[in-house]
């Protein structure tokens, strides 16, 4: 009888245990993730230049906190509220904060830039843009201020007088912004020398790009927006390279030394003694890559330092970087050998050093010791769902600095003494550590689990073979928290697939949006796949897809399917599939390729005929039509409508500048003549990504349209 009522009494328990456990929302669940249920971090972490201390911000990002790493001593520094008072400013955070030296900070608000001294606890305004004004950028000094205006470039010295680099009244030609469409790793178009005494920019002309029409529905009536939007095959921007002289006031420009207009010029970097300019210079076919230098003071060509070549692509992503302030030896990112390495070069042209040899990709330098002699970097390691930190000489001994698996960011003070490591994996949902100098650890914050006391599935990661027998590749599978073995689940596959993206990482939902984990709770179970064609694999496994995209990555999705269905609890009739951009592409082709798949499909922003998509990315993967016909023709979703038998809803914003909306509209219209029925749906005057409060609206269309069709 004892044992009877203990069972009772621990039955009525788990019972009650289970009820008090609350069900986050779907609104909760898309925007809250990066909120509410945000990991405890050490908000806004920085090193205080030149020492061993560091700052972070606590009561609502409101004060600056200052601790020592030796002995983890903490004091208040500042407050917004005395900046605010100090600066006449308005300031709600400490966003963009930028040290100046161990005392004295940089801030902006509204165009507006202060320096704020730490010792008097006073600051003064340094300059100010106008509401015009964009690409704001400081030298080194920050002193001198360029920016830009319509299409032209100018500066504020440390007079605060407006100095005008270009004047260009041909609205076509555009000065200091970025370039190419933000590929090739060009995240803007201003690069001041390291002493100041140039100022080189990326210039393109793009009178010759065709105008493409987006249109306003917010004016009475209705008005069109052009953008230039230069298509695969079609006239593109043509760039150049201006560097500024300060001292004479005069310009000089560089244009791609091959004489074709069509060229790109790449990844700028100055050398530290301001003598030379370093450009990667890529062909249009994007297959043969120049790295060459150019005398900053004449803009002539002074050699070529490398040179490579592929028959897919080359794609520098990387601009050269100089380990020593007085040296112009540089470190250079090659994947000629199938894996992202560093290559040590002197400017003279020579290879002094193949410094890694990695069979996985470095990722990003992070920075170096005060003596330049070791190079810290992001890497996969050998588990390419890791993101973890090295640290590597110039002759090649290479350290792993990061001790755990998972996903990691690292911020090295600048006398390269400690280590400020912030990560999360699987099963931790964030971890700040410092390391010393000899790697030994100490925890500063453990955060607690945020999704602690909601009903939350699992996820499991797993590797199946790809559709060549041989590669692995990682998937994600979602079940929902009160998950049972005897039933049967539909499934909605989430797919990407795509070059430059990873949907799996080994970080705490494991890459997952928390709106997949609603949907679990909904009773389904939720599957991704990495195909090959993403990224974080190498070269080989990346470049399958090179003109003939969706093919290999379909078969891999298809191998996805086939585990699925090897699962004793997973109902095979019942399968959905949803993604957006090249995953909307993606949904799109199986949809209409494989067409006894899946039962219903929902393609967000889809790609439908790559002939419509812009130059610098399409053309690296699909080449042209005149070239590749056949791979257009094979890879357009337009031929194969009357293939359709599940249910398909197609979304697209409407002044999408990324997947222009005539890409959905089209395939739209051959469903109409087919006598084909699909659902559409517009999101007026959004981009590329529906974002906000718009985003709940968006998925709560997407979940609710599987879950009434997937029966």
């Amino acid at each position: 009888m004892y044992k009877k009522i203990v069972f009772l009494f621990s039955l009525f328990a788990a019972l009650s245990t289970q009820a008090q456990l609350k069900n986050f929302t779907l609104d909760e669940a898309v925007l809250q993730q990066a909120r509410a249920f945000r990991a405890d971090k050490l908000s806004g972490f920085q090193w205080i230049p030149n020492t061993n201390n560091y700052v972070y911000y606590t009561d609502a990002n409101s004060k600056m906190m200052q601790a020592t790493s030796t002995d983890a001593k903490t004091k208040e520094l500042v407050t917004l509220a005395e900046i605010n008072a100090s600066l006449g400013t308005k300031l709600k955070s400490f966003a963009g904060l930028e040290w100046i030296d161990a005392s004295t900070f940089l801030i902006s608000e509204n165009g507006k830039y202060y320096t704020f001294s730490l010792v008097s606890k006073s600051g003064k305004n340094i300059q100010e843009t106008s509401n015009a004004a964009e690409n704001q950028t400081f030298d080194a000094s920050k002193n001198n201020l360029a920016f830009t205006e319509d299409n032209n470039l100018y500066f504020f010295n440390k007079n605060k007088e407006k100095i005008a680099v270009t004047s260009e009244t041909n609205k076509g030609i555009v000065s200091g912004q970025s370039i190419s469409r933000n590929e090739f790793g060009i995240k803007g178009g201003i690069f001041w020398s390291p002493k100041s005494s140039y100022l080189a920019f990326y210039q393109k002309d793009q009178s010759e790009v065709a105008d493409y029409p987006l249109l306003d529905i917010n004016e009475t009536p209705g008005k069109l927006v052009s953008i230039k939007y230069p298509m695969i095959g079609q006239k593109s921007e043509k760039p150049r390279v201006g560097i500024y002289n300060l001292a004479t006031g005069k310009t000089v420009f560089i244009s791609p030394k091959s004489g074709n207009v069509n060229d790109y010029l790449t990844n700028l970097s100055w050398s530290p003694d301001e003598k030379y300019v370093l450009i990667a210079e890529l062909n249009r076919e994007q297959n043969d890559m120049s790295l060459n230098v150019y005398e900053a003071n004449s803009g002539n060509f002074v050699r070529t330092i490398l040179n490579e070549k592929n028959n897919a692509w080359v794609e520098p992503e990387h601009e050269a970087f100089f380990p020593n302030s007085t040296s112009n030896n540089f470190v250079w990112f090659s994947e000629k050998d199938g894996f992202q390495n560093l290559y040590y070069y002197s400017i003279d042209g020579k290879l002094i050093q193949q410094v890694t040899a990695n069979k996985f990709p470095v990722r990003e330098i992070i920075g170096t010791n005060p003596t330049g002699t070791e190079i810290y970097f992001k890497a996969t390691g050998a588990n390419p769902t890791n993101m973890l930190v090295y640290k590597v000489t110039l002759k090649g001994k290479q350290t792993l600095i990061t001790k755990d698996e998972g996903v990691h960011t690292v911020a090295i003070s600048t006398n390269g003494n400690w280590f400020f490591d912030e990560y999360s994996n699987h099963t931790t949902p964030s971890k700040s550590l410092l390391y010393d100098a000899k790697l030994n650890a100490t925890t500063l914050l453990v955060s607690k689990n945020k999704y602690d006391g909601y009903q939350i599935g699992t996820s499991e990661i797993k590797t199946i073979k790809a559709a060549d027998g041989t590669t692995d590749l990682y998937t994600r599978l979602i079940k929902p928290s009160n998950f049972d073995a005897t039933k049967k689940y539909p499934v909605m596959v989430y797919v990407y697939g795509g070059p430059h993206a990873q949907m799996i990482t080994n970080t705490f939902l494991d890459g997952a949006n928390l709106w997949m984990y609603w949907m679990a709770e909904q009773g389904y179970l939720v599957f991704t796949v990495d195909n090959r064609g993403s990224d974080n694999r190498g070269f080989a496994f990346e470049s399958v897809i090179h003109g003939r995209l969706g093919v290999n990555e379909m078969d891999d999705q298809l191998k996805g399917v086939d585990y699925l269905k090897s699962l004793p609890y997973v109902d095979g009739n019942r399968l959905a599939v949803h993604g957006w951009s090249f995953g909307g592409f993606m949904t799109t082709s199986l949809m209409l390729r494989k067409p006894d798949t899946f039962k219903v499909g929902v393609a967000g922003g889809p790609v439908t005929d790559w002939k419509w998509y812009e130059v610098m990315y399409g053309e690296r993967y699909m080449d042209t039509p005149a070239e590749n016909q056949k791979g257009f023709d094979e890879a357009s979703t337009l031929n194969y409508v009357n293939n359709l038998k599940g249910k398909l809803l197609l979304i697209h914003g409407t002044s999408d500048d990324t997947v222009v909306m005539q890409q959905n509209l089209a395939l739209v219209k051959k469903f109409v003549e087919a006598g084909k029925q699909i659902d559409f749906f517009p999101y007026p005057m959004a981009k590329h990504n529906v974002q906000g409060k718009d985003r709940v609206h968006l998925m709560t269309k997407v979940l609710n349209y599987i879950i009434d069709n997937n029966k």
